[in-house]
């Protein structure tokens, strides 16, 4: 709400500064000016995100470790989409322990675990937990890290597939040299 408000404010001053410059245009002039004005942060915004887009495509795991955890959701979003699948993004709260699902030949529900430490257990019951509530057929959970004992324990006798630093790095050179 706060950008649009922005985009209004920006739209308005950049319209009654060319007012002034310009003398008393008529009610055409203006509305178009206004609109005009509009269109210029909405374009930036546009620019920025797939700026923002590209370098996380170029990511690898050096600029992966350094992620916000959103980033790397975001990371995963891009990196799915780019070999295939259909994917979407879970509420931000209330997502029942999936971050992403993917639709391909297979529904797949994704825990992405931005982590310093390795992942326990709850990563594995959460999205065992989505695999449920979202019908989906596969679970998995994926990290910049590594996991622990119980929770490649636990992943293997509830059919969790775990997804570790190693295999990320695999997939993403696998798929950057595919492009």
């Amino acid at each position: 709400m706060e950008k649009v408000l922005y985009y209004y404010i920006f739209a308005f001053v950049l319209t009654l500064i060319i007012h002034v410059l310009i003398g008393e245009p008529d009610l055409t002039v203006m509305i178009g000016l206004f609109a005009f004005s509009m269109g210029i942060p909405l374009i930036f915004q546009v620019w920025r995100e797939k700026q923002r887009e590209e370098r996380l495509r170029k990511a690898g795991m050096y600029e992966i470790d350094s992620m916000s955890g959103k980033d790397f959701e975001d990371f995963l979003f891009l990196l799915f989409k780019q070999s295939g699948y259909r994917v979407r993004r879970t509420p931000a709260s209330g997502d029942y322990g999936a971050d992403l699902i993917l639709e391909g030949p297979q529904k797949i529900v994704v825990q992405a675990k931005r982590y310093n430490k390795s992942v326990g257990v709850r990563a594995v019951q959460e999205v065992a937990s989505a695999c449920t509530y979202y019908d989906a057929e596969v679970a998995w959970v994926i990290t910049n890290n590594y996991y622990t004992a119980p929770a490649e324990r636990l992943a293997e006798k509830s059919g969790v597939r775990l997804i570790d630093r190693n295999e990320l790095t695999d997939f993403i050179l696998q798929l950057k040299e595919s492009s």
